[in-house]
């Protein structure tokens, strides 16, 4: 015991060194947790672009934030206006229902007053988005449209022309056409063997709604190719990767989802496929048949 209390005794300036180092961990202590280490903004300095670079990123994103988020409105055409479009712009439900239902009647906005009497818009509404719209040329001219395109003229079913025998000429005649967009759908067609259905527009590639509308109101399919329908629950892979949506690997996820579930019962059920491209199966549907 009493070697070991003599370690713990300590001579007069032992215990104030003691004391001083205590006192000193301390007061680093209490820097440490209260002190201010960074610098402002403003005085930052470093000789590393890129920390330089990314600095002024962050002063930047500050300076947004305190200036407020402000959503950027572009020009449009109030005809065109989407679902997520109407809402960003502060307009109800009700209101771009209203809007879509006129323009499915094949009939177009082409004011600023039309437009807040067909959607019953506001008028503080109406002020905030009216300097965006942007209406064509025969509009904002106040003349009539003059066209000799064929989008003019809603052609009854015998009149309208074939689509697997229309040229690229014929298509371009078509409202909102060109010849890159009539190319494609002239070459999709043959790639595929020709149109089976109208439905088959939806797969050509920047055919947006309202211009495969146009192109219906003069073309439709009436010579489709001869398709012997295959029995999905039946067809091979080989079968099933000859069908123009369909290539090797899908037709073998196919099959296998057949075997492991006791045949497919609803066209609905092959988008539980993984990788099934299921909003084609109105198109696949065309190829095949469940008996």
């Amino acid at each position: 015991m009493k070697h070991i209390r003599s370690h713990l005794v300590f001579n007069k300036s032992q215990r104030n060194g003691i004391f001083l180092l205590v006192l000193i961990i301390i007061v680093l202590q209490l820097l440490y947790f209260f002190g201010n280490f960074v610098k402002p903004t403003t005085s930052y300095q470093s000789d590393n672009p890129e920390l330089v670079l990314f600095q002024k990123k962050l002063d930047s994103i500050k300076l947004a934030k305190q200036a407020g988020d402000t959503l950027r409105i572009f020009p449009f055409n109030p005809n065109f206006i989407t679902d997520y479009r109407g809402y960003t712009l502060g307009m109800t439900v009700e209101e771009i229902d209203r809007l879509h239902a006129f323009r499915a009647e094949d009939k177009w906005v082409n004011s600023a007053a039309d437009f807040q009497k067909v959607t019953g818009i506001s008028d503080s509404l109406l002020k905030n988005i009216e300097p965006y719209f942007r209406f064509p040329d025969w509009v904002t001219q106040n003349r009539p449209q003059v066209t000799n395109r064929t989008a003019s003229i809603n052609a009854s079913p015998s009149q309208k022309q074939d689509l697997n025998a229309a040229s690229v000429e014929d298509l371009v005649a078509v409202r909102g056409i060109g010849e890159t967009l009539a190319s494609r759908i002239v070459n999709y067609r043959n790639r595929i063997g020709g149109f089976v259905d109208d439905l088959q527009l939806k797969d050509i590639y920047g055919l947006n709604f309202e211009t495969r509308n146009e192109v219906l109101k003069n073309f439709t399919v009436k010579n489709a190719p001869q398709v012997e329908l295959l029995n999905i629950n039946t067809a091979s892979v080989l079968e099933l990767s000859n069908i123009p949506y369909i290539d090797y690997e899908l037709a073998r996820e196919i099959v296998n989802y057949r075997l492991l579930n006791d045949n497919i019962s609803s066209f609905e059920e092959l988008a539980k496929i993984k990788e099934f491209p299921s909003e084609k199966i109105d198109r696949i549907a065309l190829y095949l048949t469940l008996k």
